[in-house]
């Protein structure tokens, strides 16, 4: 029987996506791990390929279709003996079950369950629990339901073929409580959740004025939400230092120097990249994440550099960080940044890590608080070197050139004397460059 191609997940937290270009064409023979076409993620344009081997039946998605949700059926494949006249008995044959992870699709492979009719499509008023006892759920909806507690069993899927998504899990968590039992410890207080944002209503308030409507794409959706995420369910608190910037500089120029005929060239950022990396070694107990009802505490430094693009920012992640020299992090930085702004990111080159690091020094910005990108425990901001007075140790007044920087923390994963214990490291390093090199 021909055999659906699926819109596939190509990131955790991928719901949906452009298909950008179809690399094959009905007719076209294909073999697993052919090219079939080029989608677009909330966060970079990635290649889909082939599974099995077979020849392309139908198209059923054309190119540049948008908000295709995942495990959508976009090409029918035919296996050999098939023909294209086959299509539309598959076409009218139930769908496979929704698998949403590789580990899903492990279990399902081993399941040998007897045979049975095909079951009917599920309403969005049946529940997970209506369907088996496995939940197809987006990853995105399975972390969020983990972090506030929710019984994803309980839940309506509204997705494809039921699958459970974001929004599922959001109106779950709105929905009236059961009233809680004499023997259940109540809550002091419960914070009342924010009314949604009507878009008709403030479109209609800026009717009479003149603008431009700008459609939000999948990247400003996921940066939307993940942020508003952060902020509303990561106790940040702020620990602030002025790092004296000028024996960096100093080295720094001396250093370029001697690298030049190599044609590399350091920046602050480099420096900063490097002392944050040991820092995270000098505190190991810092070097954590939030998992939900635990903390990872990660060995390696692998750390986080936030960079700007058309539309949206990246994080890319400089993987065992302390242990690659300065030269090779700046190249490797570069590198990560130029493909980062050309959205040629692999999903493992912006996930993971447990520090960030986010420079708006260069934009001549001096101070300011930046938001945790979760499952991180900090993200360091950093502001721009100014020559300012100071007073010196033997007390007289001279100028030095001080940075600026903002550790924002998650008070679940690090506390307050922690912190600061990690700031202090970052500080220190920065300001005796020589010795991040021993």
């Amino acid at each position: 029987m021909p055999t659906e191609i699926l819109m596939p997940a190509l990131s955790p937290t991928m719901e949906e996506g452009t298909l950008a270009k179809w690399l094959v064409s009905e007719g076209d023979d294909v073999a697993s791990g052919d090219i079939l076409a080029e989608i677009e993620t909330d966060k970079a344009t990635m290649e889909f390929e082939a599974v099995d081997d077979g020849r392309i039946g139908r198209i059923l998605v054309a190119e540049g279709s948008a908000n295709v949700a995942v495990n959508t059926p976009i090409a029918i494949l035919l296996e050999d003996g098939e023909e294209a006249s086959d299509i539309t008995a598959a076409a009218a044959a139930p769908a496979a079950p929704d698998i949403a992870t590789p580990k899903e699709a492990a279990m399902a492979a081993g399941a040998t369950p007897a045979a049975a009719p095909p079951p009917p499509a599920p309403a969005k008023t049946d529940s997970a629990e209506t369907r088996g006892t496995r939940v197809f759920a987006s990853p995105l909806a399975r972390r969020i339901a983990a972090d506030k507690g929710l019984d994803l069993a309980a839940i309506t899927g509204s997705g494809p073929r039921g699958r459970i998504v974001k929004a599922d899990v959001e109106a779950a968590e709105a929905a009236p409580r059961p009233p809680i039992r004499a023997d259940e410890a109540a809550p002091a207080a419960a914070a009342k959740p924010a009314a949604a944002v009507d878009p008709d209503a403030i479109a209609k308030l800026y009717a009479d004025r003149p603008h431009t409507e700008l459609p939000l794409d999948g990247m400003r959706r996921t940066i939307a939400a993940r942020l508003t995420e952060a902020k509303q369910t990561i106790p940040h608190f702020y620990l602030r230092r002025d790092i004296t910037l000028d024996a960096l500089l100093a080295f720094r120029a001396d250093l370029n120097t001697q690298l030049k005929p190599r044609g590399i060239k350091l920046s602050v950022n480099d420096f900063i990249i490097k002392a944050c990396a040991n820092a995270l070694q000098q505190v190991p107990a810092a070097n954590a994440v939030w998992a939900g009802d635990r903390i990872l505490q990660l060995t390696p430094s692998d750390v986080a550099v936030a960079v700007a693009i058309d539309g949206g920012l990246f994080t890319p992640v400089l993987k065992d960080a302390h242990q690659k020299t300065l030269s090779a992090l700046s190249v490797e930085m570069k590198d990560l940044a130029s493909r980062a702004r050309a959205r040629k990111l692999a999903p493992h080159e912006y996930q993971g890590g447990s520090f960030a690091i986010s420079n708006l020094g260069m934009m001549g910005i001096e101070s300011f608080d930046a938001v945790i990108n979760p499952p991180h425990g900090a993200i360091l901001a950093v502001g721009a070197g100014v020559r300012k007075p100071v007073v010196a140790e033997d007390g007289a007044l001279a100028v030095a050139t001080l940075m600026s920087v903002t550790l924002s923390v998650d008070h679940r994963v690090i506390d307050g004397a922690l912190g600061a214990e990690l700031l202090a490291a970052i500080k220190d390093n920065l300001e005796h460059p020589l010795a991040m090199l021993a």
